[in-house]
């Protein structure tokens, strides 16, 4: 990780880590290093209240450096990318901190191409930043100008709705839009493929982004479905990149579940190519069993969409995801994207005429639990180095070989070590969990 951007671009509360300053220069730098002349720059945003002040900003920066900036207004993480590769635009940004409480924002930006950016670039940005020799700003007919896109989810809708190769009449389906980048698009997707939608959430003030609902809350939408009676239900994160899904008994579907039956199921189709999928280092070792009973690779990267997305094109494997319901289908787009996710769940339901539960139940998942250890800036990075902390994991690491596992590591985007532990005991695992959490905290301490 570099001095802004983190495992998913720059993020940081706003106004406050993540200036308007910082959004300004960081759009002019963008515009510096990843186009030598004029271009056009897509934006958009999620529906934080600090989206219109952070937009103003980079697009200051962009118009500044020469660009044109298309503005899409509030549309998926994923409605960039693929306006972005779709098109004749430079570059695309996207103004959003996912599933974060409101007072975040972030910047992720992509290539031409529809990527997010390498390493290597996002570094080259940031020196560009900081570098007190800062090129000068265009002047007259150099400066870029601003186009608002009226309809700037249209491409993408129709992508959705193309991306589906059976209808939906006859089918209930429950949304969780979390009052963000979905509230309008899913319900309307959804409907135009034939389904009754039963919606929730879908009213953004800027401050009740992912407030107690979204796919980092799953108890909402598990409700709504048994409420509703529905065949399924979708629940997304702030930016539409991720989901998590629940079938119809009301019982989760997360992205490990749903990689399961999505895998197998394209396999079948003889459109898994070679035969794999991607996953992470905190995928559950149930996938792994699965993947070996059906003959799929299952290989796994480090944590963070852009790594798997990394590893799937190295490979030359079109599925991939996370178990926080980022899943990325390659073939249809260049991120993780929730409602492509949700849609190919609800036309694999409906095209084998069998029920949610009948896939979420072919894999076994072991009891898996993540603790969050608060520590200071020192204790994220210094962490694996302390003897004591690693004596525990050593310790722990031993008792559970061969029947799960202990994974360390610190969140890309929070002051966090998160602490992971699987085993066939919750109890006992839940119990080392938080004494090891409580350790690295100690060591540490914010």
């Amino acid at each position: 990780m570099g001095k802004y951007f983190g495992t998913d671009g720059i993020r940081g509360v706003a106004g406050s880590a993540l200036t308007p300053t910082l959004a300004y220069r960081t759009g002019l730098a963008a515009a510096q290093v990843l186009s030598k002349e004029h271009g056009r720059v897509i934006v958009g945003k999620d529906t934080r209240r600090s989206g219109d002040m952070l937009e103003a900003a980079i697009v200051a920066g962009l118009t500044a450096g020469g660009m044109d900036a298309e503005l899409l207004g509030v549309v998926p993480t994923p409605a960039v990318a693929y306006e972005t590769a779709n098109s004749d635009a430079v570059l695309g940004i996207m103004i959003s901190a996912s599933h974060n409480p409101s007072e975040y924002n972030g910047i992720k930006i992509f290539g031409f191409d529809g990527y997010k950016l390498p390493d290597a670039v996002e570094a080259e940005i940031e020196e560009v930043i900081d570098d007190e020799r800062f090129q000068p700003t265009k002047i007259g007919a150099d400066i870029g100008r601003v186009i608002h896109n009226e309809d700037g989810a249209l491409a993408y809708i129709n992508h959705m709705k193309e991306s589906i190769t059976c209808d939906f009449h006859g089918i209930t389906v429950a949304l969780d839009c979390g009052h963000g980048s979905n509230s309008a698009i899913a319900p309307r997707v959804f409907q135009e493929l034939g389904a009754t939608v039963h919606a929730i959430n879908t009213e953004p003030d800027g401050l009740n982004i992912n407030n107690n609902c979204g796919s980092t809350n799953p108890s909402m939408i598990q409700q709504l479905v048994l409420n509703t009676k529905s065949d399924a239900g979708f629940s997304f994160d702030g930016d539409a990149d991720r989901v998590i899904a629940v079938d119809e008994k009301g019982v989760v579907m997360d992205g490990d579940h749903i990689l399961a039956a999505l895998g197998l199921h394209m396999k079948n189709e003889g459109i898994l190519k070679n035969d794999g999928i991607v996953g992470t280092v905190m995928t559950n070792i149930g996938l792994d069993l699965f993947a070996k009973e059906k003959g799929i690779t299952l290989h796994k990267s480090s944590v963070g969409d852009r790594y798997v997305l990394e590893d799937m094109k190295k490979l030359g494997y079109v599925l991939g995801g996370e178990q926080s319901g980022h899943i990325i289908f390659l073939d249809k787009n260049t991120t993780g994207d929730g409602l492509l996710t949700a849609l190919k769940l609800m036309e694999l339901y409906v095209s084998t005429e069998k029920k949610a539960s009948e896939y979420n139940e072919m894999m076994e998942s072991y009891p898996q639990v993540l603790v969050n250890a608060r520590v200071s800036p020192e204790g994220k990075k210094n962490y694996a180095n302390d003897p004591i902390i690693q004596e525990e994991i050593q310790k722990l690491t031993s008792l559970y070989h061969g029947e799960g596992r202990v994974l360390i590591r610190p969140s890309g985007t929070e002051p966090l070590v998160r602490v992971m532990i699987e085993g066939k005991d919750r109890q006992q695992i839940e119990a080392h969990a938080r004494m090891l959490a409580k350790i690295i905290e100690e060591r540490f301490p914010l």
